[in-house]
């Protein structure tokens, strides 16, 4: 799917678009990888392509199915922990896998997004009280984050593969 920038038009219009724009983006940094290739530690950290978009899925899920919706864990469509256990990827899990994972989580962001205006706001422990606004600019930063590093790491992948 490839969504089209809207330029003008509503606030929420624009948001939206943008953030979906972004999570393609991060999509895109993969398509055409090897579950090998996927896997590949190029950094210290725990950060390989495959685990930027398992991370994006697990934020996805904290901040609208346990924040905004207010699910507990088990609810969730999968992990929906706040910590590095956002980047863990199994072994039988391929890319694929965690690409439909992502979209599946971004499908029910936006659902439960929808439910929400802009302005409507919840207290967070970390952040204070933030709104539906806030939550999705926070999220456009954050796979646009990713985006870029998942073009570094592609980057790197595409310059070692054999010719």
């Amino acid at each position: 799917m490839v969504t089209n920038a809207i330029t003008t038009g509503s606030e929420r219009a624009i948001i939206e678009n943008t953030l979906d724009r972004n999570r393609e983006a991060l999509i895109a940094t993969v398509r055409g990888l090897s579950d090998v290739d996927a896997r590949r530690r190029l950094v210290a950290s725990l950060t390989t392509p495959i685990s930027l978009i398992k991370h994006a899925a697990a934020a996805e899920r904290i901040w609208f199915q346990r924040f905004w919706a207010g699910l507990d864990e088990g609810e969730c469509d999968g992990y929906s922990e706040r910590d590095e256990g956002t980047f863990a990827v199994a072994e039988d899990e391929s890319l694929a896998d965690v690409i439909a994972e992502f979209e599946r989580a971004s499908r029910r962001s936006r659902v439960i997004a929808a439910g929400f205006d802009l302005d409507d706001t919840k207290h967070n422990p970390r952040e204070g009280t933030v709104s539906m606004r806030w939550t999705l600019l926070a999220m456009i930063e954050e796979f646009a984050r990713h985006a870029g590093h998942g073009d570094i790491l592609r980057e790197q992948i595409d310059q070692t593969a054999p010719l």
